[in-house]
């Protein structure tokens, strides 16, 4: 529980930063604002077309009873929207990362401040990271659509899973510029702190039940996600500077 806690209170931190920056949080708001339409659009095609995609996939049933029919068709359609929302919720966090790339990275670094030497990123590695983060929520959505097509217990379960999934893919995303900065390699980012992950992005993706909050919160959410990094336990080759004017 205290390392749930400790994922919150980073957010929240991240959040206090910001309020107290504004000219930070202005500029943070466009390039989640370009995100959320790109996704939003993705999301409402899939909606969409979602009944005729899951007809397609399911020919087996055109000669089952029309409420055995029905039952499969529907519960498969809300599974595929909820997959695809799942997906598209960690979509908009990496591409809003990538558009915003080089400002993110500024906010990052006045937040926590980088080794000298410490690397340029590029909008490129953004983009690939982004992709790579997404081929990874996308074979964990696959587990997550068959969970849910057990009866009863699927159901109860794969949601409640779906959101831990994204908010621990949420806080990889956000979590990246800043491990990028310190030299971290991917396998010793969020070692050990997995439940912390998750507490940090659970709410972000709460957040996207109410429309445009994600927007408003992605700044900080930028913000926290470097102290969050900053709270890392540091190995002694690998310490992180300390965290600047978290709140002064």
């Amino acid at each position: 529980m205290s390392d749930l806690l400790t994922g919150v209170g980073a957010l929240w931190r991240g959040q206090v930063w910001v309020a107290r920056r504004p000219r930070w949080w202005l500029f943070g708001l466009l390039p989640a604002l370009v995100a959320l339409v790109l996704v939003g659009a993705a999301l409402t095609a899939l909606a969409w077309w979602a009944g005729d995609i899951v007809d397609w996939a399911t020919p087996f049933a055109a000669h089952w009873s029309s409420g055995e029919r029905a039952l499969l068709r529907d519960t498969a359609t809300a599974l595929l929207i909820g997959v695809g929302a799942l997906i598209a919720i960690v979509t908009f966090t990496g591409l809003t990362v990538a558009i915003g790339q080089p400002f993110y990275e500024r906010l990052v670094r006045a937040v926590l401040p980088p080794p000298p030497g410490a690397p340029e990123i590029g909008i490129g590695d953004a983009l690939a990271a982004a992709l790579r983060i997404g081929f990874r929520t996308a074979l964990c959505s696959v587990g997550l659509f068959a969970l849910g097509c057990v009866p009863v217990l699927g159901q109860l379960l794969a949601p409640a899973l779906g959101f831990c999934v994204a908010g621990y893919f949420l806080t990889v995303e956000l979590t990246g510029i800043a491990f990028d900065l310190h030299g971290v390699p991917p396998r010793e980012r969020l070692r050990g702190r997995r439940t912390a992950a998750i507490g940090f992005g659970l709410p972000l993706v709460l957040a996207f039940l109410v429309p445009f909050a994600t927007v408003l919160l992605m700044p900080g959410a930028v913000a926290g996600a470097a102290l969050l990094v900053a709270d890392r336990p540091p190995r002694p080759e690998n310490r992180l500077r300390p965290p600047v004017g978290s709140f002064e």
